[in-house]
């Protein structure tokens, strides 16, 4: 059997050595997505995944604000950040808390990944949450030092048997500069077919929940729900 998967430091500038797990990945075609553009010049690249079996809206604010740390798999001690997808996830850590040392609105995220594996997309940010609670979450990556090009939208619905999860990434600035260059953003830093690799990556990640999420809620928190 492979060995354990301990996790990346930030600086780890390549994609991660691909996981073993007893799981597949969800297909692309398991989730209805699409490409819009908004009034105001943003893209937006968006999902309604296929329904998270067993996984529950306050399982998901608990996952993000607790990505560091393992998870055991078949006897394995498995970063969890890699472990949530195999092949293209890096590093996660939490660049600033809350005063308390809780994470919730205010708090920033440090991400490393690659979607597809691919070096030409490499995601390397810190993004700032807005939102985190039980109806979803709202996140603000910073890009090359630069806010208010990217943001993140999810939402959680409670239904039978498990959480419908919708989300989408919004591409481009909203007013001034940032609208201005926003056409050059979506044709050179993130064009389509980077955007097509971020859906993936995303269906993909998101379809992992059900198989560890429900097991490392109980084990950490001691509930069921």
């Amino acid at each position: 059997m492979a060995g354990d998967a301990p996790a990346y430091p930030a600086r780890h500038a390549r994609p991660p050595e691909p996981l073993r797990l007893p799981w597949a990945l969800k297909p692309l075609g398991s989730a209805l997505y699409g490409v819009e553009q908004r009034p105001d010049g943003r893209l937006c690249y968006w999902i309604r995944h296929d329904i998270i079996r067993g996984v529950t809206p306050r399982m998901l604010v608990w996952w993000f604000s607790h990505l560091e740390g393992d998870i055991e798999i078949e006897g394995r001690r498995i970063n969890r950040y890699r472990a949530w997808h195999p092949y293209d996830h890096v590093h996660a850590s939490y660049a600033r808390r809350l005063a308390d040392g809780s994470v919730g609105p205010g708090a920033v995220i440090r991400l490393r990944e690659y979607l597809g594996g691919n070096p030409a997309y490499e995601v390397d940010i810190t993004t700032e949450i807005e939102k985190l609670d039980e109806e979803g979450y709202i996140h603000n990556p910073v890009l090359h030092g630069i806010s208010g090009l990217a943001r993140m939208e999810y939402r959680f619905t409670r239904v039978a048997g498990g959480t419908l999860y919708e989300n989408c990434l919004l591409v481009g600035g909203q007013s001034g500069w940032r609208r201005a260059i926003t056409p050059l953003m979506q044709r050179f830093g993130f064009p389509h077919d980077r955007g097509i690799a971020w859906l993936r990556h995303n269906i993909e990640e998101v379809g992992q929940f059900e198989h560890f999420l429900p097991g490392l809620y109980r084990q950490e928190t001691g509930c069921s729900e």
